[in-house]
């Protein structure tokens, strides 16, 4: 099935469906390790891409293939390359498109683990990173440098739901010859579309709200058809692959995520609106707030806020420890985009492995709390973080 102009709901339910002979209503799961031909000759053409078609599961499966037309579609991106977990899309973005001896400009207010991704991994073989501020673009263009060649950034930002100037940035990039890389993992594409922004690359951990149950690990790359070949070759030839059992699922997922979207924003306004009235909050950080710092650029380049709420508990990491362990409802994991609500503190746990000046220079502090709100009733989760902040 083609875009053809359907609505998002439409597409994320029907597009990159096919069935075969068998003409089964739910997509098919094709658990097999290689793909038989028919002749020799076949067999060839498919290895030397003179004949399109399945050969074997580590860069070809139907399945796999049915996610990533799915989510190319609702993304709006020529191509879709599906890893096997957000931070292996990460890691063959970076090798896929650069070199040793090239320049990463990154913002400072990305996912811990990315961090060590750029700064001791990929550091290690000639790829050099300078963080910047998430929402100053002039920080971006002084820190280009002949050898830069790609920029990236999350917006909104975990944990902080800092919002950066997507379309300003890319123009910075473009200016640059940079390739800019977005990840789009806390708003899908249901609530912002990089790629219209200007963005050159859209990334995704699909274990999030792409899933959206907390059941299994999945990623994805997206952009222009050509830009993602590099990609694709290291796919093909490093084997971190989305499995076809974890790409059913998350095709399942995306039928979904339009409403699950709309509703997990629903729940984290009336959630960030109670939150910001008592006194135990020293402040609340959800883009859709009219005090979120950022909360009118977020409003230009999303439909919603988003699902994700953080705040500063009054008291430091020892009442943002009280809180999060006096909730008996909310599931204290560092997981987020599940249809049950996750608690976590970021400085000791998804952070934890940046050096205490990289968090405060990222503005985590030892008082911050983020909650992934999930689907539950809104007055049962206000009574959860009650027990531990005390009655407003």
């Amino acid at each position: 099935m083609t875009d053809d102009g359907y609505d998002l709901q439409t597409l994320a339910v029907r597009a990159g469906t096919y069935r075969t002979e068998f003409q089964e209503h739910s997509e098919a799961m094709f658990l097999t390790s290689s793909f038989v031909f028919r002749s020799a000759a076949e067999a060839a053409a498919r290895f030397s891409g003179a004949e399109p078609g399945n050969i074997y599961a580590r860069f070809t499966n139907p399945g796999v293939t049915m996610f990533e037309e799915r989510l190319a579609a609702l993304e709006g991106a020529e191509r879709c390359v599906a890893f096997a977990s957000g931070m292996a899309a990460i890691l063959a973005t970076v090798m896929g498109l650069m070199k040793a001896g090239e320049h990463i400009v990154a913002s400072r207010s990305i996912f811990g683990s990315t961090v060590q991704l750029f700064s001791n991994v990929v550091g290690r073989f000639g790829v050099e990173t300078s963080f910047v501020s998430p929402t100053d673009p002039e920080e971006w263009r002084r820190a280009v440098r002949p050898n830069t060649r790609l920029f990236f950034l999350e917006s909104p930002s975990n944990p902080l739901t800092e919002v950066s100037d997507i379309a300003a940035i890319a123009a910075i990039a473009r200016e640059a010859g940079a390739v800019l890389a977005v990840d789009n993992c806390f708003c899908t594409p249901i609530l912002q579309r990089p790629l219209e922004l200007g963005a050159d690359v859209v990334i995704h951990s699909a274990t999030k709200y792409i899933d959206g149950q907390g059941r299994v690990l999945g990623g994805a790359v997206l952009g222009g058809k050509d830009l993602l070949e590099g990609v694709y070759t290291f796919l093909r030839t490093a084997g971190p692959t989305l499995s076809a059992f974890n790409a059913w699922v998350l095709l399942k997922g995306l039928e979904t995520l339009p409403l699950r979207m709309e509703a997990h924003s629903r729940n984290a306004l009336a959630l960030a609106e109670w939150l910001s009235a008592h006194p135990g909050v020293a402040r609340v950080l959800y883009p859709g707030l009219p005090s979120h710092p950022q909360h009118a650029l977020a409003m230009k380049q999303q439909s919603s806020g988003g699902g994700i709420v953080a705040f500063e508990v009054v008291g430091g990491k020892e009442a943002a420890w009280r809180v999060i362990d006096a909730t008996r409802l909310m599931s204290i994991t560092a997981n987020l985009g599940d249809t049950k609500t996750t608690i976590t503190h970021p400085a000791s746990t998804t952070h934890s492995r940046m050096t205490p000046e990289q968090r405060a220079a990222a503005g985590i502090g030892d008082g911050l709390v983020r909650i992934a709100v999930g689907l539950e009733a809104v007055a049962d989760l206000k009574a959860d973080l009650a027990r531990g902040l005390g009655m407003p």
